[in-house]
């Protein structure tokens, strides 16, 4: 059982929407219905599929009826007109509801039957209607016999979307996408941000719109220009074999007595006769007659009346026109000259003329013919009406196939990643995972340069991710590190190594003026008897319970172990001002440890404390206040032993 991809359904259902436009076409030929029922296909697939299906459907279904009526390819843009608006009015929600859909009818035929209107005057008129109420009257005509039959088509293709499988829609929307559908929120996104996106958009569009409109002038002019050319070759030709049939009518032996005697000589009158038959046998012949070129002008050896102008009799003397003063030597001469375009006394007008000879080579007179260049001016406004109406509904065809194009492999891909990169979020690894998945969701497969765009993007962000990884767990191992080095493992406070960058920082203050601190040296007392006595484990409690007290009293942040049984605090800014009241706070701690007897030797913190304050132009650096510190500090040592009985 052969399967077929979405993209084959479509182009079948596509395929089917012409063969119903080609149906209702010879139905309506066979029954001779006032209506056309050619149009059935193109309305239902542009409601369902939107733009390109729909101009697809309508183009190829008047090229297909080319084949049979030519006629049909010049209404090929009606067909895509019928199509744009179509899908412009779906789109807009239009074929939702009965009383909406019935709105878009006579817009519709409105727009239809001025296209019909204005091709039907240009190609099958000649000419324009003379008169804007000549055009307002087959306007109005055409309006009346496009309502019934559009009304139905759209009618027909409301109820088909009705009873259509409502998936098939959006299978018709993904129709040329080179990527996974975009989320609503995408979507929606993209409409309203990326200024660059809508530029690009822009430029592709302008420059699409310039190269077709360009390609299509061109076309048309240089197809103008063969068909004139082509055209005015033809009427020479005609032209040379017309002037011969009339050579031939003339009696080169008789030409000065028909100018002397006219109609009086005999058989001048048969022989206008036949001239006449001559000019009759083409429409287009605007003026025939014979001259013999003489110094003083053309003189009329036959000249054939016209229903606007009475022919010069015979012998009478025409002035040269100024276009054949070049051509005067040759034409004196009686040499063969070749076709003019003139536009003189008479009009404008293609003369040739073809010379009569007699039995010794002597040109007696001219015949001449002229073809009226209006005529052909005409043929040639009808000729570029007619490429004009050809060639539109392939022109619009082409640039929508290339707008398409440009939209989805450009201009979606590159709109879609640059939101994607835009609205990367770092918050947490969950989120960075999130937005790579979006990334990789976006299945960009343009098969160029664009698709490589998006591989490079997709690697970079995954390799940017990992390396982010890895120095985020390269970061927090440096700063576990730093941590450590900067910690005292037994109390968990900092360290000695902390103490010294602050004291070079506090140095650094000093050398600038703006130093203000003071130090506390904090000396553990009876850690050695602690050890002998309990063990290591409890002088390492005994300690840690001295740190305890250090901390709650000067604050975490200030304490600092420098030694086995030696702590520093440090206090700045307004902590300076409470130094005095935290120092009698810890000491009296330490004598309210002492005086309790349920406590445990090493819970009885026992500590020597002394107290300096920087010094302003007397301190050099953080280390001479420590060591007035240091000295306090064991001066109440000194007299804590003096006191302690155990």
């Amino acid at each position: 059982m052969i399967r077929l991809d979405s993209a084959q359904k479509i182009t079948l259902i596509c395929i089917a929407g012409i063969i119903i436009n080609i149906i209702g076409s010879v139905i309506a030929k066979y029954f001779s219905l006032p209506i056309f029922l050619d149009t059935y296909g193109t309305v239902f697939i542009a409601a369902l599929g939107g733009y390109v299906p729909g101009i697809a459907v309508g183009f190829f279904t008047n090229l297909f009826g080319a084949l049979f009526n030519e006629s049909q390819m010049y209404f090929g843009c009606v067909s895509v007109a019928v199509a744009i608006i179509t899908a412009f009015l779906c789109q807009r929600g239009y074929y939702e509801s009965f009383p909406k859909v019935l709105m878009t009818i006579p817009f519709t035929v409105l727009v239809t039957s001025f296209f019909g209107t204005v091709i039907e005057e240009f190609i099958y008129l000649s000419m324009p209607s003379d008169s804007i109420i000549k055009f307002w009257i087959h306007y109005r005509n055409c309006f009346f016999n496009e309502f019934t039959d559009k009304a139905l088509a759209i009618l027909f293709a409301f109820f088909m979307l009705k009873i259509f499988p409502a998936d098939w829609k959006k299978k018709f929307l993904l129709v040329g996408k080179m990527q996974a559908p975009v989320s609503e929120e995408m979507r929606n996104a993209l409409k309203t941000e990326s200024k660059f996106i809508r530029s690009l958009r822009t430029k592709m569009i302008f420059n699409l719109i310039t190269v077709t409109l360009l390609v299509a002038v061109a076309i048309t002019a240089i197809s103008y220009m063969i068909y004139r050319e082509s055209v005015i070759n033809d009427r020479i030709r005609i032209a040379d074999g017309i002037s011969s049939m009339v050579v031939n009518e003339i009696n080169p032996y008789r030409v000065d007595e028909f100018l002397e005697k006219g109609h009086h000589a005999e058989g001048y009158n048969e022989v206008e006769r036949h001239l006449r038959q001559i000019r009759a046998s083409n429409s287009d012949i605007k003026f025939l007659y014979v001259y013999k070129i003489m110094e003083d002008g053309c003189h009329v050896v036959f000249d054939l009346d016209t229903a606007n102008l009475k022919a010069s009799p015979p012998g009478d003397v025409i002035e040269f026109d100024e276009s054949f003063r070049p051509y005067l030597p040759d034409l004196f001469a009686g040499r063969p000259i070749p076709p003019i375009q003139s536009d003189d006394t008479y009009g404008h007008l293609l003369t040739i003329y073809k010379p009569v000879y007699n039995s010794v080579g002597k040109c007696v007179c001219y015949a001449g013919i002229d073809f009226s260049m209006d005529l052909i001016a005409d043929y040639g406004r009808t000729f570029i009406a007619k490429v004009i109406a050809l060639f539109l509904g392939a022109v619009v065809f082409i640039f929508v196939i290339g707008l398409m194009f440009v939209e989805n492999n450009i201009i979606l891909p590159v709109n879609t990643m640059a939101y994607c990169a835009k609205n990367f979020a770092y918050d947490s690894e969950e989120a960075r995972e999130h937005n790579i998945e979006r990334i990789k969701n976006l299945e960009i497969k343009t098969n160029d340069e664009i698709e490589n765009l998006y591989s490079a993007f997709v690697k970079t962000t995954e390799d940017s991710m990992h390396y982010f990884e890895k120095f985020k767990r390269a970061k927090i191992q440096v700063a576990v590190m730093d941590e450590l080095a900067h910690t005292d493992s037994l109390t968990g406070i900092k360290n000695k190594t902390a103490y010294t960058e602050v004291t070079a920082r506090l140095d650094a203050d000093i050398n600038e003026g703006v130093a203000d601190f003071c130090i506390i040296m904090i000396d553990v007392n009876y850690l050695k008897k602690v050890n002998d006595t309990y063990g290591h484990e409890r002088g390492n409690e005994y300690l840690i319970n001295a740190c305890d007290l250090a901390c709650s009293t000067f604050g975490t942040g200030n304490v600092y172990r420098i030694g086995g049984d030696e702590f520093v605090a440090v206090l700045e800014g307004e902590n300076i001002a409470h130094c005095k009241e935290m120092v009698a706070n810890i000491r009296a701690k330490i004598e309210e440890y002492k005086a309790d007897n349920s406590l445990e030797a090493w819970e009885k913190v026992s500590a020597a404390i002394g107290v300096a304050y920087y010094q302003a132009g007397v301190d050099k650096s953080a280390d001479e206040v420590f060591k007035r510190a240091d000295a306090e500090m064991y001066q109440n040592k000194l007299a804590m032993k003096a006191v302690r009985k155990d």
